[in-house]
């Protein structure tokens, strides 16, 4: 039976997955215009964050969205299959869930955040 769900959740994401896509892709909003210098500095900011996400994953796909409408500038990590990407989410951030956003500070030291209303909340703060 465990072999059956497993199966139509899987032909499920196969087929969904490129419409999801297609449809970001389709609904791409413009980005936010700023000065050059006030780019940069936002830019410079967004150096410090990484987003593990799951490419196909509504959740990581509203995120990304919102990083194009706030024009930031932040590194993408596929943690969907397994490897040292997501090995990293999983013992560093203490859980294998996406979307999640690695933020590491001046000093090196990184804090994980879950759950894509609080990525986005932290994301507003940056713009």
């Amino acid at each position: 039976m465990k072999f059956f769900i497993r199966l139509f959740f899987k032909t499920l994401r196969t087929v969904l997955g490129p419409v999801m896509l297609l449809r970001e892709t389709l609904t791409r909003p413009r980005g936010l215009v700023r000065s050059q210098a006030a780019q940069d500095r936002v830019d410079l900011a967004c150096r410090s964050l990484a987003l593990y996400q799951y490419k196909t994953c509504p959740f990581c796909i509203k995120v990304r969205q919102e990083m194009r409408r706030l024009s930031l500038n932040i590194g993408r990590v596929d943690a969907q299959h397994a490897g040292p990407d997501r090995t990293e989410l999983l013992e560093r951030g203490g859980q294998a869930k996406v979307p999640c956003l690695k933020i590491t500070d001046a000093a090196g030291a990184s804090r994980w955040l879950y759950d894509s209303e609080k990525i986005i909340a932290h994301l507003r703060g940056l713009g």
